[in-house]
């Protein structure tokens, strides 16, 4: 059959085929929305979520229990990807996230509301996973830095437009609808996948490496559960965290002990003894600790010290995220077009250290037009590192290895992430308490014991004094934060320097024959 359609006259499908990979391409990115809009769209809408439900004592569960889910299942995902075919294994992961989305909306209490985002959680782990795994299958890495600048474009306009749209959906329609929405873009994309990607169909006899799940479950949970609680509902040193930290190190000890021996391993260690694998692992989760506490910081500062408004939040960060996106398409295109990326993990390591470091430099004076060039040198950065982390890891595997290649990668961001939030907050609250002792004495310190966030309401009833003090606490804490991101960015210069620039699969030697081949691959896979 595959002989007698490569025997039929090829003009037709010439002109169908790159519909067909703009269509799948499209669905792919609304996924990619789905995936990162749905925690900042939730996010905007908690105070309501709270006031309808109660139970505010567990509100950091709302979020941990999907940051959870996702985080353990995002390997086992990309791991079902590569034994039993792509295509099945992300369609499965949506309809679980719409499920997820659809019960959390009909959820009648708090501890419903956790348990629903759990299962949301569950679906979400295999949604950009699959996305950055199929796009590794359609298109040849040469060609793939053409759609860094998408990829940059969704995640800049999911972080802006967040806020803003769970804002307007809950003021308008109700906090249910900030998971219901999810349902009507889901079904699109679900729909396009399902008509247009067809990929080849595996089957593997191995069995499901059910320990090593378990094993790396149980370590992953520990390891968010230790960043996410330390300094917070427990001192870093009580014997909850300490025995958080010894089952997670034991569970991750096993784990690796345990794929050696297993005949189907969850995360093949030999994926490892690539160089350049390993080295976008560690770059990838150094960007994932600096990008998350930048995004969480970057807007307090803004609101508490240059009385910027809460309901801009996603705004404030416009500098950074655009000159994001502008760096990620200049290096698609350039490593599109010359098969080479040695200079951009190089370069953006530089520009993240060196942005960190002037965002460090933030006081009480410090102009937004001033913090918003900071922000864009930070931002230059990140463009050059987000999307050729992923590019790099994947060319550094076999392609029956593309999903755990592509669930490593992003489990490593997003654990990077918990550890950035969890060890820049903690810089952040001892310092904002400490210099609050100092200047507004035992008032400033009771202030700031349960929370060293103060929101706009709270902040506007305190006297001028004791604002006063709050700001400069504010910004030492800043300082304190960034000047700690900067020294872990240098983690990833070092990195960045022993990458080993391997030609681009697709990229041979003569240009115009690689990019006269490379429709016929896509087309073919699709």
């Amino acid at each position: 059959m595959a002989d007698t359609q490569a025997a039929e006259p090829q003009a037709p499908e010439d002109e169908k085929q790159p519909r067909s990979v703009r269509v799948v391409l499209l669905a792919l990115m609304i996924t990619m929305m789905l995936a990162m809009l749905d925690n900042m769209i939730v996010g905007t809408a908690m105070p309501t979520i709270v006031g309808d439900l109660g139970g505010l004592e567990h509100l950091s569960w709302v979020v941990t229990a999907y940051t959870l889910a996702t985080a353990a299942s995002t390997p086992v995902w990309g791991k079902l990807g590569d034994m039993y075919g792509r295509k099945g294994a992300f369609m499965s992961s949506i309809v679980i996230f719409l499920i997820g989305s659809a019960l959390s909306g009909m959820a009648q209490d708090m501890p419903q509301l956790i348990g629903f985002r759990a299962v949301q959680g569950l679906g979400a782990g295999g949604l950009m996973v699959g996305v950055m795994a199929i796009i590794g299958d359609l298109i040849p890495p040469r060609e793939r830095g053409k759609y860094q600048g998408m990829m940059a474009g969704v995640m800049a306009l999911a972080m802006i437009g967040g806020p803003l749209v769970g804002g307007t959906i809950t003021d308008n329609w109700g906090w249910r609808w900030s998971f219901y929405i999810n349902l009507p873009l889901g079904v699109v994309a679900l729909a396009a996948i399902s008509a247009v990607l067809h990929l080849p169909k595996k089957r593997s006899q191995a069995r499901i490496d059910y320990l090593g799940v378990a094993l790396l479950t149980v370590g992953i949970t520990s390891i968010v559960l230790v960043t996410t609680w330390g300094g917070t509902e427990y001192a870093w040193t009580s014997a909850r965290i300490m025995e958080l930290i010894g089952i997670g190190v034991a569970s991750l000890i096993g784990f690796v002990f345990w794929q050696t021996k297993a005949a189907e391993p969850v995360v093949p260690l030999h994926i490892f003894r690539s160089r350049n694998f390993t080295l976008m692992s560690v770059i990838g989760f150094i960007t994932g600790f600096v990008m998350f506490g930048a995004t969480l910081y970057l807007p307090l500062y803004q609101q508490s010290v240059q009385g910027a408004s809460a309901t801009n939040s996603g705004l404030l960060l416009l500098p950074m995220l655009g000159a994001m996106l502008v760096t990620s398409m200049v290096a698609g295109r350039v490593t599109t077009s010359s098969g080479r990326y040695y200079v951009f993990p190089v370069i953006g390591s530089v520009l993240m250290v060196v942005g960190l470091y002037l965002l460090s430099l933030m006081d009480t004076g410090t102009s937004r037009f001033t913090s918003g060039v900071f922000m864009a040198v930070v931002g230059l950065g990140m463009g050059c590192l987000m999307q050729i982390t992923m590019l790099v890891a994947q060319n550094s595997v076999e392609m029956k290895d593309m999903g755990v290649a592509s669930s490593s990668t992003t489990l490593f961001r997003t654990l990077g992430s918990s550890f950035g939030v969890a060890i820049m907050g903690a810089l952040f609250n001892n310092r904002v308490q400490d210099v609050m002792a100092e200047r507004a004495g035992a008032v400033g310190a009771k202030m700031t014991e349960q929370s060293a966030q103060l929101d706009a309401a709270s902040l506007a009833k305190l006297p001028d004094a004791v604002r006063e003090a709050y700001q400069h606490a504010v910004s030492a804490g800043t300082h304190s934060a960034f000047l700690l991101g900067a020294v872990v960015a240098v983690v990833a210069l070092v990195a960045a320097v022993f990458v080993k620039e391997v030609p681009l699969k697709g990229a041979g030697p003569k240009t115009q024959d690689a990019e006269a081949a490379a429709p016929p691959a896509v087309v073919e896979a699709v």
